[in-house]
C-alpha cells in the first residue's frame, strides 16, 4: 500500500519538475536562436565592411592614382635615363673588396 502511494507521490512531484525543465529548455533554446541570428547578422555586416575596405585599398593603391598624385600634387616627374647612375660591383668577395 505504501509502495503504491510512494510511486504516486513520486509522479506528482516529477511531472511538474519535468514540465519546468521543458519550459526552461525551450526558453534557453529561443535565447540561443536569437543570439545566433544576431551573430549571423554581425558576420554579414563584417564581411560587407571587409569587401568595401578591400575595394578601397585597391582603389588607393592603383598605379594610375599614385602616378597622378606624384605628378599633380607632389610635382614629381619621371627621371630621364641620362640621369641614371648605375654602380655594379663585379665579383664582390672574390677580388678582396
Amino acid at each position: 500500500m505504501i509502495k503504491k502511494y510512494l510511486f504516486l507521490y513520486f509522479l506528482v512531484l516529477t511531472i511538474p519538475l519535468f514540465l519546468c525543465l521543458l519550459v526552461w529548455q525551450s526558453n534557453r533554446y529561443q535565447n540561443l536562436s536569437r543570439e545566433l541570428a544576431r551573430l549571423e547578422q554581425t558576420q554579414i555586416e563584417w564581411v560587407e565592411s571587409n569587401k568595401r575596405l578591400i575595394a578601397g585599398i585597391s582603389e588607393f593603391s592603383s598605379p594610375d592614382r599614385i602616378e597622378d598624385i606624384a605628378k599633380n600634387q607632389l610635382d614629381l616627374r619621371k627621371i630621364q635615363p641620362e640621369y641614371f647612375l648605375q654602380v655594379r660591383i663585379m665579383g664582390g668577395m672574390e677580388h678582396g673588396y
